[in-house]
């Protein structure tokens, strides 16, 4: 009896935490995702190539590399903040299996991005680039298509599926029976767009539209289910919510935008055509950088 009513105790402890926005948790995490993952590509652009050759780890590789530490921890402590008690379980090997996925895109992206410098063209396919298609012997060809793989596929379904995973666990966490806690401070406000804009990034550029679209789908379903039982979402919900919902306006107009562009088109066939930011870079305003160059 008095085991349960320890439990019992906890448990109306637990409900009874009040829920605050984690403005610092969210702060961090929004910069160091536009500074380490978004940023990588363009240091590795921009810095001077006699500092980086291109025999050794660029300076994208260092920001892919402390993205992968900061990230977990991170996610961690999220998930630590919830005032619900989580699946540790599942929580733990989400983070592993994010840590592992992050570390073969790691490698993959890494050798991929320094091909920009020999020529490569992010906008046609593997087959189709110029410096592979005349490779000697034929059969490395094929390794350039098991590193695109390692890189674009297997990579990125270890990395997002356990990271929208974390997401939507700490999300069910996010509900309360107090209305007051429903608002948003300005500082959640003004985060809302950066964070917005780095999950179009992550969407677009990973190609993981169906797995934020299925997350974006069980969020709603939860929001309505919560509903009934009389509870709405918390300030930490209800950003990253929000943050979803702008994420999926940016996509459509990011689509309607290239609708009529013919060699994307032929990059991303099929009914989902979500062109990658960095195959619109090499196909547009490389070409942009070169006629500017010639004059």
């Amino acid at each position: 009896p008095s085991v349960t009513s320890r439990h019992g105790v906890a448990k109306s402890e637990e409900n009874s935490k009040p829920s605050r926005f984690h403005l610092d948790l969210w702060f961090y995490f929004t910069l160091q995702n536009w500074l380490l993952d978004f940023g990588r590509p363009i240091a590795m652009i921009i810095l001077p190539l006699e500092w980086f050759p291109l025999n050794k780890p660029s300076a994208g590789d260092y920001f892919h590399m402390a993205y992968n530490v900061l990230t977990p921890f991170l996610l961690l402590k999220l998930i630590e903040r919830s005032p619900k008690t989580l699946p540790r379980s599942m929580v733990y090997v989400s983070i592993i299996t994010f840590v592992m996925g992050a570390s073969i895109h790691l490698v993959g992206d890494s050798v991929n991005h320094r091909l920009i410098f020999s020529g490569y063209q992010h906008h046609l396919s593997v087959r189709e680039n110029p410096i592979i298609k005349n490779l000697k012997p034929e059969t490395l060809i094929d390794s350039f298509e098991l590193l695109y793989y390692y890189d674009e596929y297997l990579g990125h379904s270890m990395w997002y599926i356990p990271f929208f995973l974390i997401l939507f666990i700490y999300f069910t966490g996010c509900f309360t029976p107090v209305e007051e806690e429903s608002r948003m401070p300005v500082p959640a406000l003004l985060l809302m767009g950066p964070s917005s804009l780095y999950y179009w990034y992550l969407v677009t550029e990973g190609q993981i539209f169906i797995l934020y679209i299925f997350t974006f789908f069980a969020m709603m379903a939860l929001v309505m289910h919560q509903k009934r039982k009389g509870l709405v979402l918390d300030s930490n919900g209800l950003f990253l919510f929000y943050s979803f919902i702008i994420t999926l306006l940016l996509i459509a107009l990011w689509v309607v935008w290239l609708w009529n562009d013919k060699i994307l088109r032929k990059k991303y066939p099929g009914v989902i055509y979500i062109p990658e930011p960095w195959a619109f870079y090499t196909l547009h305003m490389n070409n942009l950088h070169a006629a500017k160059e010639s004059f």
